[in-house]
């Protein structure tokens, strides 16, 4: 996720509770293979008192109503030493273990930190600060050789694993960043990923393997440095966000379609937003506020929102070759679980699928098969 938690942009000025409700999609959605939602904070948000609705007001877990809704596949991010436990091996092997109950697929995004990796930082386990680069090499393998085989020893292997989040500019920072003055380190970064990808196979050649980028401005050049030098992986992963990657629909459909004529790969859409109000509903700045800029032709509302979502299917049902997988919407559920006067909630909330008063909105339409 491309965000800093330190950094939010400004809230909108004024609250607002009230969502109208919306009926479904018409005409029907195009066909796509995923219908995804990253999850990763529901096992933090549960320890508190917060209770979701489906769109008839009953009480139910967002994983029940998400599932009901038509989502087929659950991401989760795995973070090597978290300070609190969020986001640890044994957190994401619980939460596994209710998804494939569920019914459901999952898939793992590795982030190779303690915390958050994306375009703005990829710091290496406190574990591994002074790893050289031949320790680095045997450390991603042996911890991802570490996790896979405990993940198949509790038989809740995932369908996809990431090998790092948001690679934009490489992982485990400095050894493993590329881009600018550190161009020269394609070779050590291109070596760290290939060894996390043979760990993966090692346990399963079956799991496909996602190497993840952050919008589209850039990737063709990620992309076939990749290939350049020699790494063989599964799926292209995407980040879309409108007001980050400064990429309109039709501008994304062009996008997508180069990478897929390029690089002939399956294209996931691993992460996106659209917000269904300008409001705010706790006191944390929320990330997308009244200053955002909004996508001409989808206002922020649950119709908008529905029509976002909903039109993203259709750009990525148009990728050639069929090389469009899906969609992952990032933490439909990150409501204000700590109450309306936290200052440390969610920066989230009006981009969730549930609305101020944890009810289902109008866009989980989407999720239809």
């Amino acid at each position: 996720m491309l965000f800093l938690m330190s950094i939010c942009i400004a809230a909108s000025c004024k609250k607002n509770k009230s969502t109208a409700q919306v009926p479904p999609v018409d005409p029907p959605l195009a066909t796509v293979a995923y219908r995804g939602a990253d999850l990763s904070f529901i096992p933090e948000i549960e320890t508190t008192p917060t209770i979701y609705y489906n769109s008839n007001g009953q009480a139910q877990d967002a994983l029940t109503i998400l599932k009901n809704s038509g989502m087929n596949i659950v991401r989760l991010r795995l973070w090597h030493s978290p300070a609190n436990g969020n986001s640890g091996l044994a957190q994401v092997e619980a939460f596994a273990q209710r998804i494939k109950a569920a019914g459901l697929q999952w898939w793992l995004d590795i982030h190779y930190s303690d915390t958050w990796a994306d375009p703005g930082q990829q710091t290496p386990p406190a574990a591994w600060q002074s790893a050289s680069y031949t320790d680095l090499l045997d450390s991603v393998y042996n911890y991802t050789y570490r996790v896979m085989n405990d993940l198949k020893n509790k038989n809740i292997l995932p369908t996809i694993v990431q090998v790092g989040n948001e690679t934009n500019s490489g992982m485990l920072w400095n050894i493993g960043k590329v881009g600018g003055s550190f161009d020269a380190n394609w070779p050590q970064y291109a070596g760290l990923v290939k060894k996390g990808i043979l760990a993966v196979k090692t346990i399963d050649p079956s799991i496909k393997v996602m190497l993840h980028f952050a919008g589209t401005n850039g990737a063709s050049w990620f992309y076939n440095n990749l290939q350049t030098q020699g790494v063989n992986y599964d799926i292209i992963g995407l980040s879309y966000y409108h007001w980050w990657h400064n990429r309109n629909l039709s501008e994304l459909q062009t996008d997508l379609t180069v990478l897929a004529n390029t690089f002939n790969k399956d294209i996931f859409i691993a992460e996106t937003a659209y917000p269904f109000s300008l409001g705010w509903n706790d006191y944390t700045n929320n990330i997308f506020g009244s200053s955002t800029t909004l996508l001409p032709g989808y206002d922020a509302s649950p119709a908008g929102q529905l029509k976002f979502l909903s039109d993203l299917r259709t750009v990525i049902a148009a990728v050639p070759n069929n090389h469009g997988l899906g969609f992952c919407y990032w933490e439909p559920a990150w409501v204000a679980y700590r109450g309306n006067a936290a200052s440390n909630g969610s920066p989230w909330e009006n981009l969730a699928l549930f609305d101020f008063n944890n009810k289902a909105l109008a866009a989980l339409a989407a999720y239809t098969p």
